[in-house]
This record gives C-alpha cells, structure tokens and sequence, in this order.
C-alpha cells in the first residue's frame, strides 16, 4: 500500500450525511425590473483558495471557499480541514438579476476577503475581514472557529458603495453572457463583462473604504470609449462582429498594467491591456487545431479559457475548443517582446473525449477536466501537459453512484436491508433522503433538523404507513406481505436515488495550487480527489487503460511487473464472472465468519458450470503468466497492511519544537469534513482490496483446479499455493472485510450515566489518562466508528508520526502537500485498524467510549483468525459482557486473557507495576486490577471466584495471597456467608490481617445480629483475640446500642467457661450502674447480676467467685492512646492493682440492690437517675420515701442496715395521712399497694389512713426488736408530732416496756397520760389488769420481786404538783401510791416472815 500512483485518483464524497445545510439567506435588491426574455445560464461553481492555505503555522490553513451559482442565487460556503467553521454558510439571492458563469471572484488582501460578483444588471462587492485578523492570538486552539460569513448580514450590501446597476444603451439588447472580476493593487474592484453585441464592458467600483464614482470602460476594436459616472449615453459605437462576442474571459494583473483575456466566438483569443484600453494580441486559436476543416463557419459555443501563472513558466492559457465530435486543449505561453509587444508559444495540444465538458483547471504542470458523458455520469480526468508525448490522460474513478436496485437476501428484512444501505455512511446525503421523504409523504411541511436517528424512524414510519394505506386485503402469507415491503421500499429508494443524482451533479472543478489538492463542486456537496494505491490502481482501471499499461510500481523485476498485469486482468474476468448471487454468498459467509476458502469452492463451482466461456478464457490468459506465485507473493505483500512497529507512537513531535507547531499539528485535518473523507478512503481501500482478495483467493482455486494444465513448474508450486499463498489470501480477504465493516459501522450514542460509570471503571483500571481513550467526541454525529476513533486518538498520532518523517522534507515540497500526507494518514490509519498489527489503539477507544456492541462485533469477527492481541481482545469482551450485565460470561473472559497478560503490550500496560505490588507477578497485578474492576462494578461473587483462581497463581507470594483471602472473607461476609467468610479469614497466612478480618466479622455479624454463627465458631488458635477483640468494642462503644457484652456472656457459657460469663455479666451491670442511669438501664443490672448469680452456681463452690478491680482501675482498650499527667508527661502505669475478690454472697447482695434501685425506679421514675449510683443507705431512706417500705426492710436486713428509718418513715406518712385530704388519700394507695398488707377479712370499709395503721402494726408485729426499739421510735414519731397514741400502740407498748411508756409521756409533757399510764401500772401490780403490762403474777408474798420506775414517778408527782392543774389526779396518784406502798410493806414483811 505504500506504493502511491500520483497517475491516479478517487473520489472521495465529503458530505456530512446526517446535518442539512444551513444557509443563511441574504437578498440584495436594487429595484431592478426582470429583463424580458432573459436568458438562462446553467448552474456552475468554482473555489478560492487562501494564499497561506498550504502553510501549517497559518490561521487559513487548508482553508477555502466554494460556491456555486444557480439563477439568482449564490450559495457561498467557508471550509476547513483541520477546524470546523460555525455560520459558514450564506446563500444571497439577487431579485430580478441572474447571477453570470464565472460570475463570481474572490480575492484576498491583508485585511480583507472581498467578493466579487456580476449579475446580468448589477455588480456587487462584498468586504468581508480576513481570517487572519479574526483572531487576535496566534494559537488558536478552538475545535470551532467563526467564519468569515459570521457577520454577512451586518454587511450594507445594497449601498451604492458596494453595488451598482450595469448601464444599457439606447438601443442595445440583450445582457452579459461571461464575466471576469479583478481587485487592482490600489484596491478598485474591476468587473469586466462580455456584451451582447461584442466588446467587453468594463465596470469600476472605487476601493471601499474611499469615496469615489463608479467607472465604465468600453473595449471594442474599432475604438475605445470611456465612460465616467452618471450612465452618459455612448454616441459613437464601431461595427461590431458577432464573432467578437467573447464566450470566456480572463484576467491578469502583470506589473502596473491589468490584461483581459477574450476567447470569443469566432474562435479568436484576444488580449486587451486595461491601461491603455487597446487589443495588444489576436490569435486565431484554429491554427493550433490539425483538422479544422469546416470549423470556421461554425461559431464557437463551449469555448474555454483558463490562466496559470508560476514563478518559472510565468503566464500560462490553456484554450478549450468546444468541436463537434472532439475537443481540444491548446496550451499556450504568453511571451512579451520588447516595445510592448506581446506574442503567444505553443507549448501542447491536447485531445479529449467526445463528453460534454463542464469544467476545467490549468496548473503549472496540468490540466484537470471534468466532464459528463452521455448516460450523465461523472468523468474526471488529468493530464501533464510538458511530459506526455503519448497524449495519454490518468483516470480518475469517480464515486459511483449508488446501487440502482438492493440486492436482497431470504433471510433478510427488505425493511432493515433497505434502511441500512439508505443511512449506511456512503450513501445518501440527508438532505436526498428528506427531499425523498417530502414527496413520498406529499406533505407541504418543511422538515429541518432531523436526528440521524429521528429521520431514520420517519421514513420507516412513511413507507410503512403508505404500504399501509394502499393494502385492501387483511390476510397475508409471509411472502406477499415481504413483497409488498419490497416494492413499497424500492419505490422511496428510487426518490432518494433521483435526489441523490441531482445533488451529485458536478458542476466546477477546482486545485488549490498551494496544496495540490483537487475538489469536484458538486450541487450539493465537494467531494476530494485523493491518490490511488497501486494496487486499487490496478483494480479499478478501464480496461483499456489496463492493458496499455507498460510497468508498474509494485515490482522492480519488469517480467514481474508484466505477470502482475496479466493476474490483474484475470482478475478482471473472475470478477465480471461472479453472479450477484455468489456475491451475497461469500459476503455472508465472511459476516458469519464461515471458511472463506470453502466460500470460494463454491463460486468457483458455480462459475464452472454456468461461466464456460470465461472460465476458458482465464484459463488461456493464465497460460501466459511465467511465474504466477511471484506475481501473487508480489501483490499479497502489497496488500499487507501489518507492520513491525508501533504505528501512531506517541513522541512523534520533538519536545524542541514550539508551542505554535504543536498545537497547528494537533488541529491538523481535524474537521468533521477531514475526519468523513479520511475514513472514507479508509473504507474505500477497503472495499476494494475487499473485492480483490475475493477475486484473487476464487483465481487461486482456480489454479488449483487446473492443476498442472496451467503450471510449468507443476507439484512444488501447487503445493506453495495450498499452503501458503491461499491461507493468506483468505486471511488478508477477512482483514479487509473486517475493516469495511468497522468502516461502515455507525457509531452509537450513549447516555450520560453509562459514560460516568464508563469512566469510572477506567479510573479504577487506571487507563483513564490513556491517550486513546479521549472521550472529546466530533460535532459530526452520528459518525463511524472509524471516524470516532480518528477523532479522538489515532489523527494526532498519525499527524505526529508523518511530520516527524518530514524533519527535512524535499526542496519544493509543502508540509501540506495533499495527495502526499493524505495518502500517508489515510495509509497510516489504515494500519493502525489493521488487526494483525500489535497497536490496540482502536478496541480501547472503543471501549472508552461505550460502544460496546461494536467492540463486541469486531472481536467475534477476528476471533476465528487473527492471533494478535488474543488475550487483550477476551478483556475487551469481557468489558463489553460486564456493561450488559453478564457478569459470569465476563468473568470467563477476564480468565481467558490472564494467560496472555505477559505476553501482550495493552494488557502488560494494564498490569502496570505499582509500587505496593512490585514484587507481585504481571499477572497477579492483572487479576488484582480486574478484581477492582469487579468490585466497583458490585459482582462480589465473582470476586470470590476470580480471587481464589488467583490465589493458586500466589502459592509462593504471601502477601498477595493474604490480600486475596482478606477479599474473599470481606465480599464471603458482605453476601452473608458466614461459614465461607470465617473459613477464608482461618486460611489468611498473614496474622495482622488475619486478626482485621476478626475484627470486621465480629463487628459486622453483631450489626446484623447473626450471633448464632459468630458463638459457634471454632475459633481455632483464635480465641483470646476474639475475646479481646470483643471486650475492647464491648469497653468501648455505647451499652445499650450494642450488645458485645451479652455475645461474650454467650461467647463464654457456649465453651462452659462460667466464671469468665459471670465476670463479664458482673462487669456489664458495674457499668450499666455507672453509665445508664435510666430504668431499662437498672432493668438490665438486674439481669446481669441474675446472671452473674446463675454462672456462680454452677460452679463448685470453692471456685465460685471473681474478681473485681478496685474504683479508679482503667480498662486496657487495644489501641487506646497513652495517657498524660498535667505537665504532658507519660503517666507511669500503676506496676500493681488491687483487686477485690467477690464471692456469692456478694453478688447476691449487689443484686438485692440494684433490685431495690429497679424496684424504686418502677413505682418512682424521676428517681431513677439518683438511685443509679446509690448506696444501701441512701437507697433505704429513698425507698422509705417513696413508700417501698417492704423493698426498704428487705435492703436493711439484706445489708444488716437499723430498721429504725422504715419505721420513723412509716410513721411519718401515717400521721400525713390523718390529716391530709382526699387527694393525698387517693395517692397513699398506690405506694400502699406495693407493700405487702396481712390478708385480714375486715367487713368494715376502711381508708388509706387506716391501711396505713394497719401497716405499721404488722410491721411491728413482724420485726420485734430489743426492748421495743421500733415501738418506740413510732411513738416517739407520732409524739413530736402532737398526734394522739393510738390504742393498740399504746396497749402494745405497755405490755413491753412501760417505763419508757411513762418516760416518752414525760419527755413530751403528757402528765395526765402518764399518770394514768402509773395508776393503771399500779393496779396491774397489785394483780388489776395485771396481764396487759406483761405482769405474769402480780405483788404477793409468794411471787417475783415487782417494781416501779420510781424516778420517773417523782418526776410525774413533782410536775404535778408544781402545775396545779389536774389537782384532783395528783391526789388520786398519790392516794394510790401510797395505798400501794402499804401493800409492799405487808407483803415484805410477810416474804420476811417465811423466810
């Protein structure tokens, strides 16, 4: 392929297919009346070319303009190679005028561009500023630049400054037939216009930025007449000859003087000088015609003249005579003489074919022709006009149109094979298919930007609806319904081939003579003329070109050269041979990647049996090939596309050069118009080579067939043949067919999300950086894949790549010569696609921007045959599986690629060498990155499978293998396999991850509340950590929002270890106590001292205790941070602690307490909070307080505490209640029914008071004590209080101890009480009543001594006496002690008498 052919070239369609053309519309209006009978031009179009288009570091490079002319109309469009241009397009309408062939020049000076343009009236200038001084900066970086039309409509194009009316004479008919257009160097804008009636018209506009007068100039020959301004009539006019109309003009400014070229209709060329308004050269253009017999009496119609001038051949005219049945090309150099005289030198003469010619360019070394033949189609031709002795023209092969009828298969849908080749990217523009579509649906609305995809479902829609409408019947079979489709479909395709047609129609020609670059103007688009390969070269020529030609390039040998040319016209016969029916046979075969070798058995059988003629033909042509193998080893080399090298390398441009080069080369053929021709003339080369594997693999059958018939060295070559040339051919045969289907793949466009989740899997594959992976899509959209990746990676590569190799490029040669670094892109791009060839570039930009139906067609095409980048292509799939979300086909292809990972560069570069895994082998840090990759897609079962093959790839890496096993345990643990999560974290070789992993599945099983699994582990070699690992969070996180401590309780009762549960148990409620001052806190104390006291018991009682450590000890927590004393120095840790030993009894207390602490907070919540930390005491007098007096009585004998405040508190509450309301009444029986009462069955209704009293006395009853302590506490309670003793008190008090009785009325003053209370004791000594006082017998000689509390007696008498008050009991107390002392003495003296 590297073999160029500069003697031929394609045309390759620059279209945008899915944008229509937007034309903003100017209409300039002079007030001009249409001229009766006007005559109509036919359309034409022509370029202009900026003079620094083919400089690199220019803001205009590869930048032109190109129009077109229809009626009154003028379409101008501004493009670009390397940038896309916005408002690039205008389309100006003349009212009245009709725009002139070559009616329209541009020009450029340097501030401005300024057009020109001569209708059948009027001359219009236009001052548009020059790209150059748009932008202010030199480097210009945007994607997208302003064109110079961006502010046409701001333009005054009606100002008399810009335009002005043609002047017609009295008399004078008719209007301008031709016209030539000139800028002068002082800025006044010449129109020169062919009149009617012969003669050309000279019109003036000044330069436009001064004042002045519009001019004309008449140039007739039999005198010149100046007009000025003001439209004066002409008096004088010459004869003047019809053969004098001038048919095309010309102009040329040569030193001060401007010369006007006139090829005029009596087939003379005459020169005019403006200066001095005078004919200074006539030549009779016949006489360089050999046979012009007879062509002088006819006048000339399709005449043609063109100008070239260089620097070494100056001047140069080339002079088209239009002759029936032949044409010519004279060309002719200007030659000047002294005195002014001016003369004409022949250089060449050349011939053309009988085709109409529509158009043609003159080069310094060429000539280009463009014409139209009979069936109208598109014939363009080149010629040297120095160096061709032999007249013979190089071909250009044109674009042919498209398929006037769709072959289509059984298996296919008419409706998706007619919309594929409709929307395929070369074939229709879209401004064919919505023309198509508004007549189809006979609709007046105008249909304007339409997505790709938008106008795609409206013409299925409209086809679909007419076949529908048109349908009488409801039943079909199959086949009839596929019929109708058909023709319904081939009906719209036919619109849209009419459109199509009338939009290819060629209407200019035009070379940039700075870049060489050659562009047909076509009516609705440009399309390119790039140079043919050799090889397509020799493909694609006429036949008759075919068999003249003399060598070729491919090969140096010329008896190689000359077999090379026979093949090729064999070649030739087999494809004029194969039915369109073996056509879409083979063509299937490839796209279902069937043998292509047993394909081509069955052409090759089918063209036996119905190609007789032609098989006998190849067969005598083959006859006089020499040595077939060399000429076939020849031309499969040529195809070969594979390279050694790394194609597109980065570091092409040297980091010396500046920033302006770097960035001009960045931008280089970067448009959307670059973009659609380069990989069209990537899936051309394609489609040809395509075609010529096919033909060449059906010939080497062929051979095979013929055997020794047509072999002169016999056996060894045929077996070459099998062997080697076949299996080759077939593979190049699936490479071209792979690259013409990646070619005409379209691109599809992704929503934002999967491109964020695209780019978030490279991240973590770290190829997110990667130069192929850019995601900057073109304005061109929906575009090819091709086109995508040349966009985005391959055309910067490919420019870096090709301007390194022109470091020193040849004298004369332009860095942007056209056809030289256009074939190297499109060569270059080529191979970097080529499958063979180890770059990856374009499966990664694939795979970088989502398109992954395409990336997962191109694997299943090559996979059969290509062995490069086997494993890189089963990643890729696998990528492609895992955006789909089959998850288990990705993984199976991420394992098939691991074995390639050493192996090939993309998934070396995937591997990469991290600093953390350098040890790591280039496989296990691939598996480690697809694992990421899977992880961060959310598969964690895959995960685990992939981890665990890849731990059998670390068997002597054990960091990696415990980095492994951690993820199996943490993706086992997420999807709650809780055995497989415990059994990855046993098998972890290394002990501190080991000990993470125990940490997290004991955190996280805790969360999900799956204790069961986490007590019954075995915990092999693992038990103290995790009782460790458990007290730590236990010590550490909040009591009630985790549960650690009840796991390690059951932790500890599941290995029967009971003393260490009732140490955690006893543990846990210290700290409830402590921390939780709440009433589910206390409710919890209890039952951790419940169950410390269950765990106690079950142990022998010498073992049943534990150990406390005292108030003020810390906690050792794993990781806890060093403590420090006030002047920031490390505190010493205590060397020894003391520690408590607790045994039953102890816990049972400490649960008796925090029971009455429960108890407390139950019937009294507020208290909660204070009885938290409260002693025995302290919870003694709140209970009593509250009313809890059997809670409270239970804790004093529990804790050995006086029972002396429950009583006084009792006693309290029952002197509060007899004189409280009801409201206090009603409040005593809640803390009333919490104490126990005696079940006595009492039919009197009582009171809270009296249960209350009643509760008292069982108490007293039911806690005797020493001397009555608790009764006199009660009544010493209800004394200080002034309340009255109840009878059972004082009654139950005097039968213990009435002394202290009497002594408590004395202590509170009560003298009549207590002097009853003596009466009565007196009585019950003397043997009355004496049963109540606890006398067992009262005073007599024979029994025990009696006594009285004297001392307390005289106390009584003596206040009594000194109070005067109870007078009369005074006495009767006295009476009655003396009474009684009378009585002791009888009866001592009767005791003393016994004695």
């Amino acid at each position: 392929m590297a073999a160029v052919l500069e003697r031929s070239f394609i045309e390759i369609c620059g279209f945008e297919r899915e944008t229509l053309p937007r034309f903003r519309e100017v209409a300039i209006n002079l007030g001009l009346n249409a001229l009766p009978g006007g005559v109509k031009f036919q359309d034409s179009a022509g370029a202009f070319h900026y003079e620094d288009s083919g400089k690199l570091l220019s803001v205009t490079s590869n930048r032109f303009i190109h129009w077109s002319t229809s009626g009154d109309t003028v379409q101008l469009v501004e493009q670009s190679l390397d940038t896309n241009l916005l408002n690039n397009a205008v389309k100006i309408k003349f009212t009245h005028c009709t725009v002139l062939p070559a009616g329209v020049n541009i020009q450029e000076t340097l501030n401005n561009v300024i057009i020109l343009i001569a209708t059948n009236q009027s001359v219009h200038r236009m001052v548009l500023p020059h790209p150059a001084r748009m932008y202010r900066s030199e480097l210009v970086t945007e994607l997208h630049m302003q064109s110079i039309f961006t502010d046409v409509g701001k333009l005054s194009l009606q100002d008399p400054s810009h335009s002005a009316v043609i002047p017609t004479a009295a008399g004078q008919t008719g209007s301008p037939s031709t016209s030539a257009a000139w800028l002068s160097h002082q800025g006044e804008a010449h129109y020169a216009l062919a009149s009617a009636s012969g003669g050309i018209m000279v019109v003036t506009l000044p330069p436009h930025d001064t004042q002045g007068s519009v001019t004309v100039v008449e140039l007739k020959r039999s005198t010149v007449m100046q007009k000025l301004a003001g439209w004066m009539p002409t008096a004088i006019r010459g004869e003047q000859s019809p053969g004098d109309l001038a048919l095309s003009l010309a102009v040329r400014e040569l030193e001060e003087d401007s010369f006007i070229f006139a090829l005029c209709q009596d087939h003379k060329l005459r020169m005019w000088s403006f200066r001095d308004q005078a004919c200074l050269l006539e030549a009779d253009m016949l006489e360089y015609m050999p046979t012009c017999k007879g062509v002088k009496r006819l006048a000339g119609q399709g005449h043609r003249l063109r100008l070239a001038y260089s620097s070494t051949t100056g001047l140069c005219l080339a002079v088209y005579l239009a002759v029936p049945q032949r044409g010519q090309f004279t060309v002719l150099q200007l030659v000047a003489t002294d005195n002014n005289r001016y003369s004409l030198d022949h250089i060449s003469s050349l011939f053309s074919t009988q085709e109409t010619l529509v158009d043609f360019a003159l080069t310094s070394t060429d000539i280009w022709g463009l014409w139209v033949d009979d069936s109208n189609a598109t014939v363009v031709k080149y010629i040297n006009f120095e160096h061709n002795t032999a007249g013979q023209w190089n071909q250009v092969f044109v674009q042919p149109p498209p398929e006037e009828e769709v072959q289509i298969g059984v298996d296919q849908d008419p409706r998706e094979t007619y919309l594929e080749v409709l929307f395929s990217p070369l074939g229709f523009t879209a401004l064919a298919i919505v023309k198509a579509l508004q007549i189809y649906r006979r609709g007046s609305e105008k249909i304007t930007d339409l997505p790709w995809e938008t106008l795609k479902k409206e013409v299925t829609l409209a086809v679909e609806n007419e076949l529908h409408s048109s349908v009488t019947e409801f039943e079909f079979s199959q086949e009839e319904y596929r019929q109708l489709q058909i023709e319904f479909w081939s009906k719209f395709y036919a619109c849209c081939l009419q459109y199509q047609e009338a939009l290819a129609m060629p209407l200019g020609l035009t070379v940039n003579p700075h870049t060489t670059m050659v562009c047909l103007l076509k009516k609705g688009f440009v399309s390119f003329l790039l140079p043919c390969f050799a090889v397509d070269h020799l493909y694609l020529s006429y036949d008759d070109y075919l068999f003249s030609e003399e060598e070729t390039p491919i090969a140096e040998d010329p008896e190689v050269g000359r077999d090379i040319l026979q093949l090729v016209q064999c070649l030739r016969l087999v494809s004029d041979a194969v039915s369109g029916e073996m056509v879409y046979e083979m063509e299937k075969a490839l796209e279902h990647l069937h043998s292509p070798e047993r394909a081509a058995d069955l052409v090759l059988e089918n063209m036996l049996s119905n190609e007789s003629d032609v098989i006998e033909n190849i067969q005598n042509k083959l006859q006089d090939i020499r040595n077939p193998m060399a000429a076939m080893n020849v031309l499969l080399r040529e195809m070969d596309l594979e390279t050694d090298s790394e194609v597109g390398g980065e570091g092409g441009v040297t980091p010396g050069q500046s920033l302006n080069v770097r960035i001009n080369l960045s931008q280089l053929y970067g448009s959307s118009t670059a973009v659609s021709v380069v990989c069209q003339a990537v899936c051309h080369t394609a489609m040809t080579r395509a075609l010529f594997c096919r033909d060449l693999l059906i010939l080497q059958k062929l051979y095979l067939h013929f055997g020794d018939n047509v072999f002169l060295g016999g056996g060894a070559q045929l077996l070459q043949l099998q062997q080697d040339l076949i299996p080759r051919s077939s593979h190049l045969l699936s490479s071209y067919y792979l690259l013409k289907h990646i070619s005409q793949s379209l691109a599809s466009t992704v929503p934002m999300d999967i491109i964020d989740a695209n780019l978030q899997h490279l991240t973590v594959l770290e190829l997110s950086d990667s130069p192929a992976l850019s995601t900057n899509r073109s304005v061109l959209s929906p575009q090819t894949v091709v086109e995508l990746f040349y966009q985005t990676v391959a055309r910067k590569a490919i420019i870096c790549q090709i301007y390194s190799q022109q470091q020193s490029p040849p004298a004369g040669t332009s860095v942007l010569h056209w056809p030289h670094v256009v074939s190297s892109v499109v060569n270059t791009l080529a191979q970097l696609l080529w499958p063979n060839n180890p770059g990856f570039q374009f499966p990664e930009c694939l795979m970088a921007n989502c398109q992954y139906t395409q990336l997962q067609e191109y694997v299943r095409l090559i996979g059969p045959w290509c062995q490069v980048n086997i494993g890189s292509c089963r990643f890729m799939l696998g990528q492609c599986y895992l955006a789909n979300g089959e998850g288990q086909k990705a993984l199976q292809c991420f394992q098939e690629a691991a074995t390639e990972v050493e192996k090939e560069e993309f998934l070396m570069r995937l591997a990469g060498t991290e600093e953390e895994e350098a040890a790591s082998t280039p496989r296990l840090q691939y598996y480690n990155k697809v694992l990421r990759l899977l992880e961060d897609v959310g598969l964690p079962e895959l995960v685990i499978s992939l981890a665990s093959l890849a731990i059998t790839e670390a068997a002597n890496d054990v960091s990696s293998q415990a980095a492994l096993w951690t993820r199996i345990f943490k993706h086992h643990l997420d999807l709650g396999h809780n055995s497989q999560a415990y059994e990855a974290l046993t098998q972890n070789p290394d002990s501190s991850m080991q000990l993470d992993c125990l940490r997290q599945l004991v955190v996280v099983l805790c969360e999900r509340s799956q204790l069961q699994d986490l007590v019954q582990f075995s915990y092999v070699n693992l038990h103290d950590e995790v009782v460790s690992i458990i007290e730590s969070r236990a010590r550490g996180l909040d009591l009630l929002a985790h549960n650690y401590y009840e796991l390690l309780y059951a932790f500890h009762i599941n290995r029967h270890n009971y003393r260490k549960a009732g140490t955690v148990m006893f543990e846990f409620a210290m700290r409830l106590g402590r921390e939780v001052r709440t009433r589910l806190g206390l409710q919890k104390q209890v039952n951790c001292y419940l169950a410390a006291l269950n765990c106690l018991r079950l142990i022998r009682p010498e073992y049943a205790w534990i150990v406390q450590p005292t108030s003020g000890a810390v906690y050792e927590r794993p990781g806890a941070s060093p403590k420090r004393n006030s002047d920031g120095e490390f505190t010493e840790p205590a060397v020894k602690r003391q520690v408590d030993i607790l045994e039953l009894k102890d816990l049972e207390k400490e649960y008796i307490l925090a029971r009455s602490r429960l108890t407390l907070a139950q019937q009294h919540p507020p208290s909660a909070a204070i009885a938290g930390s409260a002693s025995a005491v302290e919870m003694v007098a709140l209970l009593v307080q509250t009313g809890l007096f059997d809670c409270a009585l239970s804790l004093c004998q529990t804790f050995s505490l006086p029972l002396t405040p429950v009583f006084e508190g009792l006693a309290f509450k029952c002197i509060k209640l007899q004189y409280s309301g009801e409201e206090s009444q009603n409040e005593a029986w809640s803390w009333l029914a919490a104490n126990q009462l005696s079940t006595v069955i009492n039919t009197k209704e009582s009171s809270a008071t009296d249960e209350a009293w009643r509760l008292l006395a069982s108490y007293l009853d039911r806690y005797p004590s020493a001397n009555a302590q608790h009764h006199r506490c009660v009544i010493s309670k209800l004394m200080s209080h002034g309340i009255p003793l109840p009878d059972w008190l004082v009654n139950s008090y005097k039968g213990v101890d009435a002394a202290a009785l009497l002594r408590l009325y004395l202590n509170y003053d009560l003298l009549e009480a207590a002097a009853e209370l003596v009466l009565e004791y007196v009585d019950a000594l003397l043997g009355k009543g004496h049963q109540y006082f606890g006398i067992e017998r009262p005073l007599s000689a024979t029994a025990q001594l009696v006594w009285l509390p004297y001392t307390s007696i005289d106390q009584l008498l003596r206040a009594m006496n000194e109070t005067q008050t109870n007078a009369s009991v005074y006495i009767k107390l006295r009476d009655k002690l003396d009474s009684y002392h009378k009585l002791v003495d009888q009866t001592s003296r009767r005791r003393l008498r016994v004695r």
